[in-house]
This record gives structure tokens, sequence and C-alpha cells, in this order.
């Protein structure tokens, strides 16, 4: 990542292509639960209403990360995550594994030359019934600190003031290290290359019930290989991630180490913009291992939410406000994507 000595606010901010990345990157990852201390209290609703019209192309898909490919496979575990959760998961042994690698944006047609944000949702089932389900992004820092102030970079973003992003970055210098990240560091030129984080801090819980606040990351095993934006726009077309990836499953299975940041006391658990010291506890925890990739349309990863609250005994949510936030703005999305099946893009073969 550049170490350029510009201040926060001054990455590009009133360029359309900021806009897009923060929108697309962020926008639908997060809302705010329904009104819980006021009417005036931000919902999914007026979350999922700032997000944009829905049109006809986008009838029947989620309301961002629109674009996606799902995989199967399983999750390898090596024991060593015991240590911090009682959950089956961390148990040694191999677990079956699902999930969509995706792109940040609210348009399932969008080039993938035009999005910065690469995400990936995770779901692992384990034998006696425990299900856990996370959503991560290549990003190693969120954008804002609050669902509120996620709401006022939605509006700011689709506002047709030439300095609405100028004056959200000078309002919320929190905005700077992700708007760093967004126009300097490197691209790589593909799914299987890019590293994917929970950015949102967790609760482990041990045999003996004792506590460890975590975030988690998945290291990918591939050769990485930086290059600029030209460089990845000469490589094919819009949908080149999606055939890349295939082809290299296709080829042999794809490969990242988990591994768990464990925090010290004091470090902060509910704002996902500040990253944590590098010299924290980690604990590496096993390998996902991805076997097969297969459309959207009718994969398995088709019709699941990649809920962050959906977890197994053994791991609970903390202070942090967004994952219970992003839980009711899938919810609402799902319910409307699903009430518009008949408009979404099935394959030929599973069409009535």
């Amino acid at each position: 990542m550049s170490t350029s000595n510009k201040s926060p606010g001054t990455f590009a901010i009133g360029s359309l292509a900021l806009i897009a990345v923060v929108v697309g990157g962020t926008a639908g990852a997060f809302a705010y639960t329904a009104g819980w201390l006021s009417p005036d209290r931000l919902t999914s609703t007026k979350l999922l209403a700032a997000f944009g019209p829905v049109t006809k192309e986008t009838l029947g898909h989620r309301r961002n990360h629109a674009k996606g490919v799902c995989f199967t496979g399983v999750f390898e575990s090596n024991g060593d995550g015991a240590a911090l959760s009682r959950a089956e998961v961390f148990s040694k042994g191999q677990y079956p594994a699902l999930g969509r690698f995706n792109l940040g944006t609210t348009n399932p047609d969008a080039s993938d030359l035009e999005v910065r944000v690469r995400g990936l949702g995770l779901q692992i089932s384990t034998p006696d019934g425990g299900v856990w389900r996370s959503a991560m992004i290549n990003a190693p820092i969120f954008a804002v600190s609050t669902p509120n102030e996620f709401y006022e970079l939605l509006n700011a973003a689709a506002s047709k003031a030439a300095d609405a992003m100028k004056n959200f970055a000078a309002a919320h210098p929190e905005f700077g290290p992700f708007g760093k990240w967004a126009t300097t560091s490197s691209w790589t030129p593909s799914y299987a290359e890019e590293p994917y984080n929970g950015l949102n801090a967790f609760a482990f819980s041990d045999k003996s019930g004792t506590e460890h606040a975590v975030r988690w990351s998945l290291t990918p095993q591939s050769q990485v290989t930086p290059i600029t934006k030209e460089d990845f726009d000469k490589l094919g077309g819009p949908n080149y991630l999606e055939q890349d990836i295939t082809q290299r499953v296709a080829k042999e299975p794809q490969r990242w180490t988990m591994t768990v940041t464990v925090a010290n006391a004091g470090d902060p658990t509910a704002d996902p913009t500040k990253a944590w010291p590098d010299d924290r506890r980690k604990v590496e925890v096993g390998t996902l291992i991805i076997q097969k990739i297969e459309p959207e349309a009718d994969g398995p990863c088709r019709n699941i939410t990649f809920d962050p609250t959906i977890l197994p005994d053994g791991i609970k949510v903390s202070d942090d406000p967004f994952p219970a936030a992003r839980s009711a703005a899938y919810a609402k999305s799902y319910d409307a994507r699903v009430a518009e099946s008949k408009y979404y893009p099935h394959t030929q073969a599973s069409k009535p």
C-alpha cells in the first residue's frame, strides 16, 4: 500500500471513481436495525432505499454485492482454535463449507473492471448442527465507524452537490484510511489472490467460559501478484474474475489460511475503522479449501444470506453495532428478492 503523505481527506474525494468505490464497496453491506429508541432512528428500510431505486435489471438480486459466483468446499480445522472457542468448528477435522465470491456493487451486470471492493461470504456447518456465517471484504478497514455515519455516506455519495463527498470526508476523518486504501493500494488479478477480512469484532468463548475479543481473516495460499488498475483492465472482459476462479478451481482446489486475531484489553471492538496493532496474538485455526465453482443463478449460495449473527455456540456478537445492523438489512433484502424471484434470470435448464 502506498505511504503517501497526503492528508486523509485529499484522496480524490470528489471523483466519481472514489464515490463508486465507496458506495459499491459498502452499500448493502451494513444497515441499522429497526427503530429501537425513537421513530427517527435509522431503519433498514431507510437504508435500503438509500441504495437507489430498484430497476428492471436488479429485480430479484441482492441489493448489494449483487454480482457473484457460488463455491463449495471444506474448512479444514487444525484444532488450534479450540484454545479460544468451544465451537465445534475449531475441533480438528473437516467441515462442509459453501460461499460466494462477490463484488461490492448494486449492479449485477457491472464490469469487474469498475469495482474496487471484492468480497467473500462463507458458511461452515458442523455435525452438532452449528452454523457459522461470515461476510468478509478485501479492504483492511471499513469506511465509517457507525451505521448512522454509513447512511450519511450513502447520501453524500448520491448527492448532486459537487462538494458533498469532500464535506463528508472533512466531517469524518475516520474515512481517510479507507479512502487511501481504495485509491492507492494495489489490485490483484484474481479472487484467489485476495485476502478477505472480517472487519467486525466478535467474542469467542472457550470451554472454561473465558471470552476473547477477536477478528478473523483469510489469507490466500496462492501466489499473489500485485498489479495496477491499468494492468487489471488489460486482462480480460467484464466477467474476468468469475472466469478466472472457475478455471483455477477446475485445475486444483484453492486455499486460504484462516487466522484469528485476539484483542488486547482496551483495543477498540465497536469501531471497524480502527485496525488493531500488528503485534496482537494471532492464531492460525485452519484452511478454507474451495473445491467447486457454480454459477449463482441456481447454485448453493443463491438463497443464503451471509448474516454475521448466525453463529454457533462458542461465538457471539460483541459491542460492535454492525453485525446486528447488517442482519436486519440482509433480512429485508432477502424478502425483497424472494418476492421478485420471477424476474431473476435462472438458467434455461431450471426454468419451468
